[in-house]
């Protein structure tokens, strides 16, 4: 199954003392919903699952599930470096309600293809939900292989790949060699157009927390095959996708939600606020499309 063509990475919003905002988490999924986000990612890179304890990822699955009520569905991001961690979050996950859920490549760790295999598949084994792996090289120090993705396509239930390797010749042979009911997703709001140009299906985003709308827009006109009017948006979005990099994800974009009336909060150590000039920076990006 696909999640929807725009699949949004979640921030978490945060109180002033820093622990989870529910009230706010409430209003930012209705904003999702109502600017074109179709799935909705929680305890992802960009929700700080780094620092969110398991209590706090189920309490945020549970109320995410409650306040998306089915209009759009909801991925949980279960995954760690432990394999056995992954299964027992998975599964309490599954029994929460969620739609999917998403699997990072084990960081740390670093292990070898058949590693990486074998963890992902013994996940597999233990859930009936459909799961998206999640390959980010930059952040686990290990690159999930063409030819290890392209195995793991063939058992049932993973059903998808978030590719935010950057490199299009890797996703390339992934979409050439897989089903074409295995769907790749960008994992860079850069790569959305190129990566639909090659067959991918769509993007899991950070962008789309402001910019959703126009990332429809854009996603829907070269699915039409308005191919020029999709590049005029994807130039136009293009210093707002580079921006929004500027520090550490999710630094920008939480700041930027947060000029926008959003409340969010800041983010947990060790990641720190944007300085003034990289705030200054991100919002005149943003500006600059309205």
């Amino acid at each position: 199954m696909a999640f929807g063509r725009l699949v949004t990475a979640m921030v978490t919003p945060f109180d002033q003392d820093l622990n989870i905002d529910l009230a706010q988490t409430e209003k930012l999924v209705e904003h999702l919903i109502a600017t074109g986000t179709e799935a909705i990612v929680v305890a992802g890179t960009t929700g700080e699952s780094p620092t969110l304890t398991t209590e706090e990822k189920l309490l945020l699955f549970e109320k995410v599930v409650e306040y998306a009520a089915g209009r759009v569905k909801v991925i949980a991001g279960t995954g760690t470096n432990s394999t056995k961690s992954t299964i027992a979050l998975t599964k309490k996950a599954e029994e929460l309600g969620v739609d999917g859920a998403m699997l990072v490549a084990p960081y740390y760790n670093k292990p070898s293809q058949e590693g990486l295999y074998q963890h992902f598949d013994a996940v597999a084994k233990e859930t009936r939900l459909p799961l998206m792996i999640y390959n980010i090289p930059g952040r686990t120090g290990i690159n999930i292989q063409a030819a290890t993705m392209i195995k793991l396509s063939t058992i049932p239930n993973i059903v998808a790949v978030k590719e935010a390797s950057g490199d299009l010749t890797q996703m390339g042979e992934i979409i050439a060699n897989t089903s074409d009911h295995f769907y790749l997703y960008s994992g860079d709001d850069k790569l959305t157009l190129p990566v639909l140009a090659i067959g991918g299906y769509g993007i899991v985003s950070v962008a789309s927390h402001t910019v959703g709308l126009k990332m429809q827009e854009m996603i829907q006109n070269y699915l039409n095959g308005n191919v020029k009017d999709a590049s005029k948006l994807h130039l136009s979005l293009a210093p707002f996708f580079e921006a929004i990099f500027v520090t550490s994800n999710p630094v920008p974009i939480k700041d930027v939600l947060n000029k926008m009336g959003l409340g969010v909060g800041s983010v947990r150590l060790p990641l720190v606020p944007a300085t003034d000039e990289q705030s200054k920076f991100v919002n005149q990006a943003y500006n600059a499309l309205r």
